[in-house]
């Protein structure tokens, strides 16, 4: 499939998508509006915070983790919301889970530690290696929520629709939720 946004080309199958530019691009020629914000690089929820109060919408964490099996699981959740492990690999039945080492989580979706992205999902290439996309519930009660562009220095505001939307085009199914109520 080849899709050009703005006048650049985007192969997928053949080329990951690594930048802000690109997967902006991409979002946008879907017809998804977005509002990017630059700021200082942020690794952790707690450094998100002191450019949180500058930015509107759901604040999110995303988890990369795997099983021993190979089982790949990205997980979107409310900025707030205490993600139990255990909890969560019996509800999706995926055995136990831990965090993805980094050159996995480059291998896979093209992103480095700090800059996991759902928007990241675009570069897994026909939903071969990401077995679950879960979505954290408490997102879907807000207009927008908002997300790193495949970087931690910028962040995007976009509607949770519009979000939704996008996983659809990626090929990837969402399971939504209550991580807030293991």
């Amino acid at each position: 499939m080849i899709l050009i946004a703005r006048g650049f080309l985007i192969e997928y199958g053949q080329k990951m998508i690594k930048t802000s530019q690109h997967i902006i691009e991409t979002v946008e020629s879907l017809g998804i509006d977005t509002v990017y914000h630059e700021h200082d690089a942020v690794f952790t929820v707690e450094e998100s915070k002191k450019i949180k109060n500058h930015i509107d919408g759901c604040g999110t964490k995303n988890l990369f983790l795997k099983n021993k099996k190979g089982v790949m699981v990205l997980v979107l959740a409310k900025h707030d919301t205490q993600v139990d492990l255990k909890g969560l690999s019996k509800r999706i039945g995926g055995g136990s889970l831990s965090f993805g080492k980094p050159d996995l989580l480059d291998e896979v979706l093209g992103v480095k530690p700090g800059s996991v992205t759902p928007l990241s999902l675009i570069n897994d290439k026909d939903n071969r290696r990401i077995s679950y996309f879960v979505l954290d519930k408490a997102i879907t009660k807000y207009d927008y929520m908002n997300c790193h562009p495949m970087v931690n220095t910028a962040t995007v505001v976009l509607k949770v629709s519009d979000l939704l939307k996008f996983i659809d085009h990626c090929g990837h199914e969402k399971l939504t939720l209550d991580l807030s109520n293991p």
